[in-house]
C-alpha cells in the first residue's frame, strides 16, 4: 500500500517509515495520523521486522509541529478528538513488541518532539532543535507532551520548556536526558543503522522482555517492578532464543538468534 504522508519501506530486518510532507516540514495532521496508524499494523503483523526507525524526509525536519492551518478552525470536540487520535497513535508505537528509533534529522518541534519521546530512544543531529513551542498559538501540547516530558526530564524542566515555548539544541536536549546520542548531521543515517543492526542481532524474546520489563515497572515501587522482572526473565528461559544464546557462550561460538515472539 502507497501513502500519501509517509513512506514505507525495509532494509532486511529494518523497517523505515520517513514523514513525507517536506514542503511543510512534515508537519502533522489528520491524514498523517491515520497513515501511520496502519503503517505501525503493518510494522507490528511483520514477523520479519526487528526494529523500526523514523525519520523525516528532507534535509530540514523530523517534524516541524502539527499542521496549523487544518486545526486552526476546530471545535473544542474537534480538538479533542485530534489530541486523542494522537495519543493513541503514539501509544501504539510506544507498545511495539520491537526497539523503535527516532532518527531526529532536524526540527522535531510539538509534534514532532512528541512522537521522538514515544521511541524507545533518540538519536539526533547536531542541528536538530526540539521543544513545544504550543504555548506560542495559545494551546498546550496534546499528543502527551506534557506527560512524557515530564516523566523524561523532570517536572521543573518539563514545565520551563512548556511554559516558554522555547527550542532547544539537540546537545541541549541531551544535557537534560531527552536525547541519547547527538550525531554529525552527515553521520546520523549511518550511526542510527549500526544500532538499528545490533539490535536486530539480539533475540526478539529478549528484546521485548527489556522493553516491557522497564516500561510496565516504570511507574511502579521497586519491588513490585523487581517481581515483574523476574516473571519476564523466567519467561526468556523458555524461549528458543535462550537456549542459543547460553549454548553458543558455553561452545564460544557468536549466537544466532531465530526465535519468534510466539
Amino acid at each position: 500500500m502507497s501513502y500519501e504522508t509517509i513512506l514505507y519501506s525495509k532494509e532486511e530486518d529494518i523497517a523505515i517509515i520517513k514523514f513525507n510532507r517536506p514542503k511543510v516540514l512534515n508537519a502533522i495532521n489528520p491524514t498523517v495520523v491515520s497513515e501511520m496508524v496502519d503503517a505501525l499494523k503493518k510494522v507490528d503483523t511483520d514477523t520479519s521486522i526487528k526494529v523500526l526507525i523514523l525519520t523525516g524526509e528532507g534535509d530540514k525536519a523530523f517534524v516541524a509541529g502539527a499542521d496549523i492551518a487544518s486545526m486552526r478552525d476546530y471545535t473544542p470536540l474537534e480538538g479533542k478528538f485530534f489530541s486523542r487520535q494522537g495519543q493513541e497513535f503514539l501509544f501504539q508505537l510506544e507498545t511495539l513488541s520491537i526497539p523503535v528509533i527516532a532518527c531526529v534529522n532536524g526540527f522535531a518541534l510539538g509534534g514532532g518532539t512528541e512522537i521522538s519521546m514515544a521511541c524507545d530512544f533518540i538519536y539526533a543531529a547536531d542541528s536538530a532543535m526540539f521543544g513545544q513551542p504550543e504555548i506560542n498559538l495559545g494551546i498546550i501540547p496534546g499528543f502527551g507532551g506534557t506527560q512524557r516530558l515530564s516523566r523524561l526530564v523532570g517536572k521543573a524542566m518539563a514545565k520551563e520548556l512548556c511554559m516558554t515555548g522555547v527550542m532547544i539544541s539537540a546537545q541541549e536536549a541531551k544535557d537534560i536526558g531527552l536525547v541519547n546520542k547527538v550525531f554529525p548531521k552527515e553521520s546520523l543515517w549511518e550511526e542510527t543503522m549500526k544500532v538499528a543492526k545490533v539490535l536486530a542481532s539480539k533475540g526478539k524474546v529478549s528484546i521485548r522482555a527489556v522493553k516491557e520489563s522497564i516500561e510496565r515497572g516504570y511507574d511502579q515501587d521497586l519491588r513490585t517492578g523487581c517481581y515483574m522482572e523476574s516473571d519476564a526473565f523466567g519467561m526468556c528461559m523458555a524461549s528458543e532464543d535462550a537456549r542459543e544464546g547460553m549454548g553458543a557462550f558455553l561452545e564460544k561460538r557468536k549466537a544466532e538468534f531465530k526465535g519468534e515472539l510466539v
